[in-house]
């Protein structure tokens, strides 16, 4: 007799991951056109925070990064672009396709240290950063007790 070995959370964390994907697809889509429920994959993205900015980088390879479509309304940044297929122009046949394709959609609501006026975006070797600086005012400063 082989032993086998049980994993009993698995199964629990793969119905989770798919019950995910039916309701994110499952959104309303918003009034605008290419909504996250539309969208055909959603590019990974890493946040992170520094003591004066928040940075967001979007793996988005093969997408001309001035063919991405930034918007910016009521705290809510949002990321949209299409990767297109390369490759099928001369009638060639596709023999496996693994990269993702179409329209991609990302939404981030930003918290009310963000400064809306001064965010900048820049492309670079399929990575896109988005910079979104924090307002002074709201910066954190150490005081000084003395005593």
């Amino acid at each position: 007799m082989a032993i086998v070995r049980q994993y009993p959370w698995l199964t629990l964390s793969q119905i989770q991951e798919e019950m995910n994907r039916v309701f994110e697809r499952a959104a309303p889509p918003d009034a605008e056109s290419g909504s996250v429920a539309t969208a055909a994959w959603m590019p990974a993205v890493d946040i992170c925070e520094e003591r004066d900015r928040f940075v967001l980088l979007a793996d988005i390879p093969g997408v001309d990064p001035k063919e991405i479509d930034i918007t910016m309304d009521k705290g809510t940044l949002t990321i949209r672009g299409d990767r297109r297929l390369d490759g099928n122009e001369n009638g060639d046949t596709l023999r496996r396709i693994e990269r993702p394709r179409g329209i991609f959609h990302r939404r981030f609501a930003l918290p009310d240290s963000a400064d809306a006026e001064r965010i900048s975006a820049r492309g670079t070797n399929g990575v896109l950063e988005v910079t979104i600086p924090k307002h002074e005012r709201i910066q954190p400063r150490r005081i000084v007790v003395e005593g």
